[in-house]
């Protein structure tokens, strides 16, 4: 069985950051590459290790927005 889930990649110095947002797993590589292998890897192995069976699908929409927020004092 397959499942869907939504990854976000982010840069942060030098490696890429793959997040399942879903399923709060993390991941990273070098490359955005290694980070999407190493990302997949890790949430089959959190599939296999916490079972599948209530795990939230995925709705297939994910909002970015600029946030702008006071900074200081």
């Amino acid at each position: 069985m397959s499942r869907r889930f939504m990854a976000i990649i982010s840069k942060e110095e030098k490696w890429y950051v793959a997040h399942c947002v879903e399923l709060g797993v993390v991941s990273q590589g070098k490359t955005i590459e290694e980070a999407k292998a190493n990302l997949q890897e890790a949430v089959e192995l959190y599939l296999e290790s916490f079972g599948s069976e209530d795990l939230p699908e995925s709705t297939g929409e994910v909002v970015f927005y600029p946030l702008e927020v006071a900074a200081g004092g």
